[in-house]
């Protein structure tokens, strides 16, 4: 289905809206009047509802669905089942739009390129090619009129999030939704994007087992990133056929995370299994950065000051750690609370020993202490947490979740351990600053 018409956009705009406000009335429903909604069946009718639509709703929703009691859990559990993965547009629509950005001769700058998607995703659809040099490419195209529709999405998101939070005191979500508005706007620049590319090239290039594309800014703008095309296999078929590469697969998507974060303070905010392939060696191929998030280094220092406040049980130290996330000062109940989830996150890395990163093999990774935490946070009163929170909590989370899917069996201590060991925050500002200027990246990101 072609959407570049204002009948289309109008369209696609009712069927969002019809969607958020028919879950946010039949849940507020059943929170005011008792009203009786099976949540299970609910959940699935809204992933339904949702799953059909192009653009950046299904973004946010695999996002929420990470964030713990950002949502119920019925709700959580269904929209993690969203893929990036809608139809893609017809061969009439990618000539329009490839006009559009390249102009009329745009079909002679390349050697060939496919008439048909070779991936369809949320804000655009990729394009197999080949230039005049005979390179392989990836040229990812977004869909039109993004922009307006991510504010329309955002706009219905907000009014899901107050309704809920009317009835859940848990958690305060207009942080998270400061932050999903900011990435997801950022996400349409392209531009931004191959620079985002050179800036993971740079931090991982003494990774020999993470691969980068490189972008090509003579075939790109704002709206069309032209890519070298990386040959790989999808990561959890690649891990049951391969199983003697799972704990090998484990370890290059932690360092391909976690260097960058705490060498330069930037994370991949968004670890869906799209986002990356493995080759025959189990090298890991990253194929999307369009939602990447700069810190502060003193947040970083935050997230290690946590991690040996837990260790050394130094609830000061803790304190302080939450403080420079940027949570406002917590008693000692609510203090007692996000340790609780704190401990959940961080229990791998604290243990000196091979180990799976969490001993179930059943649920979403965090699903049941993010429960318990739910329930004990209201009864507190609640938190809001701070908008750094939300991308390194749902990495942490995305990670989790392939690791225990996988089956891997690492020492998370000693990976961890080697990243941090030498960690100093002026001389990591120092290196953020100086990578971000090599690529044409401001320095701060809030």
């Amino acid at each position: 289905m072609d959407e570049d018409t204002l009948q289309g956009r109008v369209k696609r705009y009712t069927r969002v809206g019809y969607a958020a406000g028919k879950a946010a009335g039949k849940y507020a429903g059943k929170r005011i009047l008792g009203l009786p909604i099976s949540e299970a069946a609910h959940a699935e009718e809204l992933r339904q509802a949702l799953g059909g639509l192009k653009g950046p709703v299904m973004k946010v929703a695999q996002i929420m669905a990470t964030v713990p009691d950002a949502l119920p859990p019925e709700y959580a559990k269904e929209l993690a089942q969203l893929q990036a993965d809608a139809p893609a547009m017809g061969w009439p629509f990618v000539k329009r739009r490839m006009k559009m950005e390249l102009g009329a001769g745009w079909q002679d700058l390349f050697a060939d390129f496919e008439h048909k998607a070779t991936f369809a995703a949320s804000l655009g659809q990729v394009h197999r090619a080949v230039d005049h040099d005979g390179n392989v490419l990836a040229c990812k195209l977004q869909y039109p009129d993004m922009a307006s529709a991510v504010e329309a999405d955002l706009r219905q998101l907000k009014i899901v999030f107050g309704l809920y939070h009317r009835y859940d005191k848990a958690i305060d979500p207009s942080q998270i939704h400061h932050e999903l508005s900011d990435r997801l706007r950022e996400e349409l620049d392209y531009d931004r994007e191959a620079r985002h590319m050179r800036l993971y090239a740079r931090m991982l290039k003494d990774e020999p087992s993470i691969h980068t594309p490189e972008p090509k800014e003579d075939l790109s703008t704002s709206r069309l990133l032209c890519m070298t095309w990386l040959d790989g296999k999808p990561l959890l078929g690649f891990a049951e056929d391969n199983p003697e590469f799972r704990d090998q697969l484990a370890l290059n998507m932690f360092r391909a995370w976690y260097t960058p974060l705490y060498r330069y303070g930037v994370i991949h905010g968004d670890p869906h299994l799209g986002n990356y392939t493995v080759r025959p060696d189990g090298s890991l191929n990253l194929l999307d950065f369009g939602c990447i998030r700069v810190f502060k280094p003193g947040f970083v220092k935050g997230i290690i000051d946590l991690y040996h406040a837990l260790r050394e049980d130094d609830r000061d130290l803790a304190v302080h750690a939450y403080e420079s996330w940027g949570f406002d000062t917590p008693d000692q109940e609510v203090l007692d609370v996000l340790n609780r989830w704190a401990r959940y996150i961080y229990t791998p890395l604290l243990e000196d020993k091979v180990r799976r990163i969490h001993d179930t093999d059943t649920g979403a990774y965090g699903a049941g202490m993010a429960a318990k935490v739910q329930r004990e946070l209201n009864q507190l009163g609640g938190i809001t947490p701070p908008r750094e929170f939300v991308l390194v909590n749902r990495a942490a989370i995305g990670l989790g979740s392939v690791f225990m899917r996988i089956k891997a069996e690492v020492n998370w201590y000693r990976l961890f351990h080697d990243l941090i060991e030498d960690f100093d925050v002026d001389a990591m500002g120092k290196r953020q600053q100086k990578v971000l200027r090599k690529v044409g990246l401001v320095e701060d990101e809030d």
